[in-house]
């Protein structure tokens, strides 16, 4: 399945129309007169107690007179003053405020102009376009005329989802894909939409921040939204899984298919099961029965968690997830308080948390024998180019400190990992660094068709042990290649020769592969250049994201049967083909990295920062992932750096704290609201040490037939983190311009329901969005605006295959800064405080000659100086007097004795210490060339690609909004 479900009618009118309090953004823009902004707050409610209100189709003709009923039997007539519905009982939740943006009464939206990417030129569609359930015709609009060699188009036919890896959705007949600039309308002269009006992603991190900031938040009810990803505050587990694990969607699942059908909200979560938890919060609690293990359901086999109902005084159990009555064991029986509870509830972590752990018997490992504690093999490319460079020696110098650093359990002395050493070019060097030798010994394998690893004992070590000649090796690297004249390399076998050397050795284990170039020289595995930009914008464009030979595909599926996870740092300093080098590292849940022309003194900070930051990282091998849910749903679709057997296992050769698997679900009965929908992940993994473990998370959503509640508890960040994954997957398979279509379409069908099931009426001029989704739009608009969708022949294939990558992984934290950078005057520092600057929003409206500005993605990072720096802040920054005399060639700041230079260096690395990739800073002085670079994360503008400003992007998803409707 891809993006999102297909189009089927609506099937239905709700009966109800939630109409709690509105909050009004109703933004006047007449023609001559300026913004006028009223907020309603909340309306009373009738005495007569709930009723409905709102039309439940909006006409988007301008004749109103007559509206269509509601649901069966109720008519607009029947409108009073807003309430609740009267089938929602129990704690009332803060009632669903909407926003409304006015677009000027009577006139058209501004349909972008067709640019080169223009998605909206030609927004309004044939008459048949919509067949959505919705009666009427769309009348043609006279102001837009075909555009001429595009056929009328089919419209919105309703497809089955049944296409294997297809992004499922509508195909709309836009001509081109992306929303630009205003065309030039016959008539008078329209008014701008002021940015300031229309939602801000800023305002709503900082609300949240104030209203929710640094207290605790405890996961002791079913469904509850949590703080948003922006927002620090301390997490306390009472019963369902930190937001630290699991972000959904919504947490309010709708009861059935058909509304969910009708909403077509994704239904997801985004789960990151080794995620850091901070010093202030508790860390998992590990649970250990002994060799009878884990306590699972007979029928469903879910593990013991707080969503089991003891019964018969503490006998038996009933499963939450199947309701499968089961046994409980003589040495887990425990008596039942008044209230029907264990007495020892709270002494037990999986009776009242949502995530602990279990330690695995033998039944859960390989070959039912204990596993070994995993191993890591550093893979160098010894070719000219990078002995030359100094990368090899700067690698080998970096390697003898970090040894020390490898990850250990915290009761333990010194880390359990083995370490080994290859080197290669266009043969395989292994080297034997046993304790007992002397000097180390190199073994050469030409055979590169048929790897096989010359030695077993002496090549994977404890680095403690071996430290002299370990230190020794590392020491004649850079030297026994120094003359050098080989610049062909090989690559899959040099994977291959890790996979047999862990296999030998019956341990899981990490890669670590150095590589710099296209693998040309005569092996399994070789690489051609295949990067032509004839193909963008054309039906074969996916095949730039597809790998070329098949031989990766099975060397991924050999990694993750043995554990395998491959790290891949790339210096290219052309095309590699990220594509088809990266797969195996996609597929065995390991990182990819990439320094572009590596320079040893600018690039050295960011690769060893990186090298670093991913040898320390806490990381569980070997790793299998189920996830678990009640009756009524099931989980479909897995999107991350995984790989998948059968439908059911998520295999990861490894994953680490960084690492999360977007899951999505689809209904296949109704559920009950009153049990809610359940899910529980576990994952059975090795640990650093040595242990086989299971790794739980469980957590509790709602479930409502009224959309309002779905609505109401959506979640943005995680949406536009499935919206991603989910595009990212299915440009494999689809061309582009269909998968930026669906994204658009999708956008415009949420909201066009909202405002059709849940809205009060209001004039069709009026874009109606629900409080927890005001700012999809924006982020929408950001990922449309991605490298990997916008096919430019600036843009190379690699940085878009690179990206693709990135994100497949990423939690729900980093795709929100990818898609909306973090913006900070930091000319408007206040040093008496620990606070940083609030964010502004990211546009170059936003920006000032006299200030300067820091910009963040979770990638990149640049310091904008404006022209009119003050020259007191250019000193404190880089001890220089004046803009002119600013390098731009610097990659960091220097380190300089003064309280701002302080201040700045704390709060980068702060955002740094955040963030998985370690990000080189770029100086950028305003009106000089670097300066383009910068601009094109200015998300909420234009971008010099063709994609839409937000504001032209809302014109053109209201317009959408206005067909579906009409």
């Amino acid at each position: 399945m891809g993006i999102m479900g297909t189009l089927t009618p609506h099937t239905q009118h709700l009966n109800q129309v939630c109409q709690n309090c509105l909050c009004l953004l109703d933004l006047r823009l007449l023609l001559g007169l300026h913004h006028l902004v009223h907020i309603n707050s909340a309306r009373p409610t009738s005495r007569m107690g709930p009723v409905h209100q709102g039309n439940s189709h909006i006409d988007a003709s301008p004749n109103l007179l007559h509206p269509s009923p509601i649901g069966p039997g109720i008519t607009p007539s029947t409108r009073m003053s807003s309430g609740h519905p009267a089938s929602f009982q129990g704690p009332q939740l803060p009632p669903p405020t909407q926003q409304q943006v006015a677009l000027p009464p009577g006139s058209q939206v501004p349909p972008p102009a067709n640019n080169v990417n223009g998605l909206c030129a030609q927004p309004s569609l044939p008459p048949m376009a919509r067949q959505d359930g919705i009666p009427g015709p769309v009348p043609p609009n006279p102001n837009l005329q075909q555009l001429s060699g595009q056929p009328p188009g089919p419209g919105y036919h309703p497809q089955q989802a049944s296409y294997g890896p297809q992004m499922a959705g509508s195909q709309l007949s836009y001509p081109g894909a992306f929303p630009g600039g205003p065309a030039q309308l016959p008539g008078p002269q329209q008014k701008k939409l002021d940015p300031d009006s229309i939602p801000s992603p800023i305002q709503v991190i900082e609300n949240d921040k104030a209203s929710r900031g640094g207290q605790i938040y405890a996961t002791n009810t079913r469904g509850q939204v949590p703080p948003l990803v922006t927002t620090d505050c301390i997490i306390q587990d009472q019963g369902h899984a930190s937001p630290r694990y699991i972000r959904c969607t919504t947490y309010c699942f709708p009861s059935s298919s058909d509304m969910a059908k009708q909403a077509r909200i994704p239904l997801a979560a985004v789960i990151q099961p080794f995620a850091i938890v901070p010093p202030n919060e508790t860390p998992l609690y590990v649970v250990n029965h002994g060799e009878t293990g884990p306590i699972r359901c007979n029928r469903c086999k879910a593990y013991m968690c707080p969503f089991m109902q003891f019964i018969e005084g503490g006998r038996r159990y009933q499963c939450g997830f199947c309701n499968c009555i089961n046994d409980v064991p003589p040495f887990f029986f425990q008596h039942l308080d008044h209230i029907g509870r264990r007495v020892d509830h709270y002494e037990r972590p999986e009776l009242s948390l949502g995530s602990y752990e279990y330690v695995a018997t033998l039944d859960y490992c390989r070959n039912n024998k204990p596993p070994k504690p995993p191993a890591y093999i550093f893979m160098i490319d010894v070719s000219y180019r990078n002995i030359n460079s100094g990368l090899v020696k700067l690698i080998c110098d970096e390697l003898k400190t970090l040894l020390d650093k490898l990850p250990r359990e915290e009761q333990e002395e010194s880390s359990a990992i083995q370490v080994g050493f290859v080197t290669y070019n266009k043969v395989l060097h292994f080297f034997n660094v046993k304790s007992s030798l002397a000097q180390p010994q190199m073994m050469v394998v030409s055979d590169v068709g048929e790897v096989f690893v010359p030695l077993l004992d002496g090549f994977l070590v404890n680095f403690q042990e071996s430290r002299s000649v370990v230190t020794n090796l590392l020491d004649q690297i850079p030297e026994m290649f120094a003359d050098t004249n080989e610049s062909e390399t090989i690559f899959a076998p040099v994977i291959q020769a890790g996979v047999e050397a862990l296999k030998a050795a019956e341990c899981a284990g990490k890669l670590f592969i150095f590589h710099s170039s296209l693998p040309t020289a005569e092996a399994p595995g070789k690489l051609r250049n295949r990067d032509d930009k004839k193909l963008l914008n054309t039906d074969k464009e996916k095949t730039l994201f597809q790998p070329q030979a098949n031989s990766y595909e099975a060397l991924a599926r050999d990694c993750v049967a043995n554990g395998c996870c491959v790290n891949l740092f790339l210096f290219p300093n052309q095309y590699v083909d990220v594509a088809s080098m990266g797969l195996v590292t996609m597929y065995t849940g390991g990182t990819l990295y990439k320094y572009n022309n590596f320079q040893l003194n600018a690039d050295s900070p960011q690769f060893l920062s990186d090298l670093r930051k991913d040898i320390e990282k806490k990381t569980g091998f070997d790793a299998i992932m189920r996830v678990r849910t009640s009756t009524g749903f099931r989980a479909t679709d897995f999107f991350g750096a995984i790989y998948m057997n059968n439908t059911t296992d998520v295999e990861m050769a490894a994953v680490d704290c960084d690492k999360a698997v977007t899951v999505e679900f689809k209904h296949d009965d109704k559920l009950n609201e009153d049990s809610g929908a359940l899910i529980q992940c576990a994952v059975l993994y090795t640990s650093i040490s040595g242990q086989r473990r299971l790794r739980i998370h469980n957590i509790g959503l709602n479930c409502s037939s009224q959309l309002a509640d779905v609505y109401k508890t959506c979640e943005t960040d995680a949406l536009i983190n499935f919206f991603a994954k989910s595009a990212f997957k299915a440009i494999l398979s689809q061309p582009l311009k269909m998968v930026r279509e669906i994204l658009v379409n999708q956008t415009a069908h949420m909201l066009a329901c909202y405002r059709k099931n849940c809205a009060s009426p209001s004039a069709i001029s009026q874009l109606i969005l629900p409080d927890a989704m005001k700012v999809l739009p924006v982020y929408m608009n950001c990922l449309l605006k991605s490298c990997v969708l916008v096919g430019r022949p600036e843009i190379p294939t690699d940085e878009r295959a690179y990206h693709r990558q990135l994100v497949m992984s990423m939690g729900v934290a980093d795709t929100q800064l990818f898609l909306y950078p973090q913006l900070l005057p930091i000319h408007s520092l206040d040093l008496k405080s620990d606070t940083v600057p609030a964010a502004v929003r990211c546009s170059e409206e936003r920006l000032s000659e006299g200030g300067a500005f820091l910009l963040a993605n979770g990638l990149s990072m640049f310091l904008w100086l404006g022209v009119s720096t003050p020259p007191e802040l250019i000193q404190g920054l880089f001890n220089v007097p004046s803009f002119a005399h600013i390098s731009t060639e610097a990659t960091s700041l220097p380190d300089l004795d003064n309280p701002f230079s302080k201040k700045l260096k704390s709060i980068l690395e702060h955002i740094q210490s955040q963030k998985p990739y370690t990000m080189k800073l770029i100086i950028v002085k305003q009106r000089e060339q670097p300066e383009v670079l910068f601009r094109q994360f200015l998300v909420e503008d234009k971008s010099i690609y063709g994609g839409a400003s937000y504001v032209d992007f809302l014109c053109c998803v209201h317009k959408e909004i206005c067909q579906l409707l009409s």
